[in-house]
């Protein structure tokens, strides 16, 4: 148990360290997503192959449809954050990718069939009130509108990855994660074909954050995640899930120096605080 909850919280860290390594990248979002995504399903695939895993997905037409739809929701939602993260820092930019888990939380009763409590209206409105106050420069005028739009987009995707992941119920473990990665990078990849081609200009001080991006954070956190949460409570994972974007939010201040105003400090506490509320109490409602 004590192994799990430490690949579980290191891979919670990786991903919260996603936008700050990606700020030593000097590549477009997009360009960074599809790198990312490249070189994070090699490492899943290799893992999986050498750990003599068998693919069935193709057991279940339904079940990999649905996880065809989270693998594109989860490779556009990764380009709108990582475009938010240029535009309107690591720190905000996660705060309003992480309303993704409340969306889902509120949608779930009609979705999932799951009983919604008044602590989880509680938890949504605080989110709303709190995506506000993190946006009150922006909505003010004063801020990037267009990299707000894209962190708001980004938890639309998260959900939509989410949702239909739980629905692909069939396919699990590494093969799931493995799969919904390599359908993110074919979206990717699509999109900047489309774009630009696929000629790009890698310098030398990007190589070193890049492949610490995809093969680090992506690959071995993915596989850290999911390796883990399986043995883990339900609720541990739920709670300790949010180290991710505080820990986001506390690196991009210690690190890249970014700075927020009295408004969105407020704003994150709200945010953070409704998706706990909703979490905590969701689990305590299921023990009763």
């Amino acid at each position: 148990m004590k192994h799990s909850y430490f690949k579980y919280i290191f891979a919670l860290l990786l991903f919260g360290s996603n936008g700050i390594v990606a700020s030593f990248i000097r590549m477009n979002s997009y360009e960074i997503v599809l790198l990312r995504t490249l070189l994070g399903s090699f490492l899943l695939l290799a893992i999986f192959i050498l750990s003599k895993g068998k693919f069935t997905f193709y057991k279940s037409k339904k079940h990999f449809l649905y996880l065809t739809i989270s693998g594109i929701s989860m490779g556009t939602s990764w380009m709108l954050l990582y475009e938010a993260y240029a535009r309107i820092g690591v720190s905000i930019a996660s705060l309003l990718y992480y309303c993704g888990p409340v969306i889902v939380m509120v949608l779930s009763p009609l979705l999932f069939r799951e009983k919604l409590t008044i602590y989880k209206v509680i938890g949504f409105i605080s989110v709303l009130c709190g995506a506000f106050f993190v946006n009150s420069n922006a909505l003010s005028g004063d801020g990037d509108t267009f990299g707000v739009i894209c962190g708001v987009l980004s938890a639309v995707m998260y959900a939509f990855m989410v949702i239909f992941n739980k629905k692909a119920t069939s396919i699990t473990g590494l093969e799931n994660s493995t799969l919904q990665l390599i359908i993110s990078f074919l979206t990717v990849a699509v999109f900047v074909g489309i774009k630009q081609g696929f000629v790009m200009v890698i310098s030398t001080e990007s190589t070193l954050p890049l492949l610490i991006l995809g093969f680090i954070n992506t690959g071995i956190g993915c596989y850290f995640y999911f390796s883990s949460i399986g043995n883990l409570p339900v609720q541990s994972v739920a709670l300790c899930g949010y180290l991710e974007p505080l820990s986001a939010v506390m690196l991009s201040m210690l690190i890249l120096r970014e700075t927020m105003l009295s408004m969105q400090i407020i704003g994150a506490v709200l945010i953070l605080g409704g998706a706990i509320l909703g979490e905590c109490m969701k689990r305590q409602g299921v023990k009763q």
